[in-house]
């Protein structure tokens, strides 16, 4: 795979998506799954289903995230001259 630039400022915003995902959106995802097991039957339970949906997409993303930080992309620094 070819590897991609971005900037140093492109990869802190990415970096800061990722924090975000991580300490704030997941756990308050995971409560919410918590919480709407603890109603019953999971089956049927569409405050289950949609939250551990979300759950899911917000792992997808971190996981995206997180290979593209360590794996994918090459800072440079940009110079406008």
């Amino acid at each position: 795979m070819k590897t991609q630039l971005i900037t140093r400022q492109e990869y802190s915003k990415l970096k800061q998506e990722l924090d975000y995902l991580w300490r704030e959106e997941r756990p308050k995802a995971i409560k919410k799954v918590v919480w709407a097991a603890s109603l019953g039957d999971r089956s049927e339970n569409a405050d289950y289903q949609y939250n551990k949906k979300q759950l899911r997409e917000i792992d997808r993303r971190v996981r995206y995230l997180a290979q593209c930080l360590v794996e994918q992309l090459k800072v440079i620094d940009y110079a406008p001259q």
